[in-house]
């Protein structure tokens, strides 16, 4: 598996994260297959979410990859905390946070994440409490690297007012049929729809910066509406991805995420797949480059104009 650097840190990781939401979806034999295929793959860094089945998820994972020194040593593990469901709010309070990680470590019986990300923006955050979250954390070796996830330029700076830790991660939902953070940038000074700037240039801000994004959902059109591939609603779509999927050789679940690591924001996808077969599709993309005719030819295709 090729690797990168994420973000401003030392931090060796593959250039494909595997996303572990749907992990309870298996049953405890399955899991333990789809972990393993995944480091077969090279595929070690697994990104979680102390939301994700309830804390279930976490749980699981730590008993299919049989958790112990050794294996956490060679595994890379990134969770999330932020989102509360009873009752529903986002909270980065220093209270929540100190405790959401303490609940993470527990579940995938480990004593440190690589990563921390705040799960969404929160209305209510008071900067200087996650400043002091994320101190204790550090101190404490309960957390080595911090991040954010679905925040624009002017809540990063907020943060880092106060945040003395570089922000290396920003998970963002980004695929070829949700790209308006690419699509503003190329209808810059136009009246038409893409034009308008949604995210603050998050993408252009993150690469000034050094962040790494992690597009999520790199298969859904819409908000969870459904995948692209193979989808009626996107016949010229299909139609080229299929076609230059065949012209190297590869099945179009390749060609989508290597439409992603194409961009010289120097992405890492995260795969939300359960499936081992799909995982390795997925992961071949990390060994091809498409030309530039090749991306240009799928943005078009998805229905997004040139100015």
């Amino acid at each position: 598996m090729k690797t990168m650097k994420l973000g401003s840190s030392s931090l060796e990781v593959p250039v494909i994260a595997v996303g572990c939401m749907r992990i309870k979806s298996l049953d405890p034999a399955g899991a333990e297959r789809f972990v393993q295929a995944a480091l077969e793959e090279g595929a070690n860094f697994f990104d979680h979410a102390d939301v994700y089945g309830d804390g279930l998820c976490e749980q699981m994972f730590a008993d299919a990859v049989h958790m112990n020194a050794d294996v956490r040593e060679k595994i890379i593990l990134q969770s999330k905390c932020g989102i509360r469901k009873e009752p529903r709010m986002f909270d980065f309070s220093k209270e929540h946070i100190l405790e959401a990680v303490d609940g993470s470590l527990k579940r995938l019986k480990t004593d440190y994440l690589d990563v921390l990300l705040l799960h969404r923006p929160d209305a209510l955050v008071e900067p200087e409490e996650v400043a002091e979250a994320f101190d204790r954390l550090e101190s404490a070796g309960k957390v080595r690297h911090f991040g954010v996830s679905n925040q624009n330029p002017m809540q990063i700076r907020l943060l880092k007012k106060y945040v003395k830790q570089p922000l290396v991660a920003n998970q963002l939902q980004l695929s070829i049929t949700n790209c308006t953070m690419i699509s503003n940038g190329i209808n810059v000074n136009m009246g038409n729809d893409p034009a308008v700037c949604r995210d603050g240039s998050i993408l252009d801000f993150c690469r000034l910066h050094d962040i790494t994004i992690q597009p999520w959902s790199p298969f859904q059109y819409g908000f969870f509406e459904g995948v692209f591939l193979g989808n009626d609603k996107f016949p010229e779509l299909n139609d080229k991805i299929d076609e230059i999927a065949a012209a190297y050789g590869v099945s179009n679940t390749t060609i989508a995420i290597a439409w992603l690591l194409r961009h010289p924001a120097k992405m890492q996808p995260i795969a939300g797949t359960m499936n081992p077969a799909r995982l390795k599709e997925i992961c071949k993309a990390a060994q091809i480059r498409l030309t530039r005719e090749d991306w240009y030819g799928i943005y078009q295709a998805a229905g997004n104009e040139l100015p």
